[in-house]
Formats: C-alpha cells, structure tokens, sequence
C-alpha cells in the first residue's frame, strides 16, 4: 500500500492545490452552462427547469469524467502492472514451485496446477473456457446492453415525471425526436 501511496503523492497533492480545484470548477460550470444552453435552444427552459437541468447535467459529468478517469487508470495499470500483480500473485502463492522459481505467466499457471486435475478442467474452471472464447461478452455488445439499460431507465424516468409532475418530459421527448 505504501508504494501506491508513494507513486500518488504528486497526483494527490495537484488535485487538493485550492487553484486546480477551481479551475475544474469553472470549467465544469462553464460545460454545464453551455449544455443547458444547448437544451434551451430545443426546448422551452424556466428557472425551475433550468435549476434541474445543471444539477442533472452537474451530477452527469462528474460521474462520466470519473469513468473515463477509471478506465484510464484501468488500461495503464493493465499495460504497466502486470509484472507487479504476476509478483504480488507469486509471493502470495502457496505452490513452493512458482514462488520459488519466480515463473509467470503460463508456465506460473502449469506450476501452481494440482497434478491430479487435468489441464482443460483447470483452465476451464479457473481462466477461459473450453472454447477458448473469453468468458465475458464483447465490448460492443456490453456497451449496448448500457446504452439500453440508460435509455429505458430515461425513458420511465420521463414518463414518472409525465404522470406525477407538471412537467410534460415525453412530450419534451417527442418534439425533440420529431414525433407531433
């Protein structure tokens, strides 16, 4: 814990200087602004529309830039921490064959494999499956499946808003689409 501690000193102490903290806030204001603007100019906007609608668009960009920035921090680690997690995993490991030889890898793998259990059970209970196919689905499939998910959760939330609100949200929604 203390390296990780050590390699974010510099990134922690960027981010709490009071001068970086308010030039993301300005430019944070400024985007949410300027998408408030944008939805202005679609649709008719009043004060109490308006005050949703930063606050929704506020909470919607922070939470993107904080995915983005997990799976930036995701793909580097991927890319440069491997040997450290292969080392991390090793040192962990109970088989005196791998630790002991310092193997990684597939050779690691074969190593820490009880002789009793075959190769294909092994892999297809802890790695890939039989099929060599990998155990999650695609990329594209998992980011329709989120766009979906996103778009039926807007879509009852414009309805809920529709019935128990003043707010004509689906309307909103038609005019913004091209449905009269």
């Amino acid at each position: 814990m203390t390296p990780i501690k050590l390699l974010l000193a510099p990134i922690r102490r960027i981010v709490s200087f009071p001068l970086f903290q308010l030039v993301v806030a300005n430019a944070l204001d400024w985007l949410v602004e300027q998408t408030v603007r944008l939805c202005a100019a679609i649709f008719e906007v009043k004060s109490f529309t308006r005050s949703w609608l930063t606050t929704g668009f506020m909470i919607a960009y922070v939470y993107l830039a904080g995915v983005l920035i997990l799976l930036v921090a995701k793909d580097r680690g991927r890319h440069r921490g491997c040997g450290a997690q292969e080392r991390i995993r090793l040192d962990q490991c109970d088989c005196a064959r791998a630790r002991d030889c310092r193997l990684s890898g597939v050779a690691a793998a074969q190593a820490i494999r009880p002789a009793e259990i075959p190769q294909a059970v092994w892999e297809e209970r802890f790695a890939w499956p039989a099929d060599d196919r990998p155990p999650y689905p695609p990329l594209s499939h998992r980011i329709l499946r989120a766009v979906v998910i996103y778009l039926v959760f807007a879509l009852v939330l414009a309805a809920l808003l529709q019935a128990f609100t003043p707010f004509p949200a689906l309307t909103w929604l038609g005019r913004l689409i091209g449905i009269p």
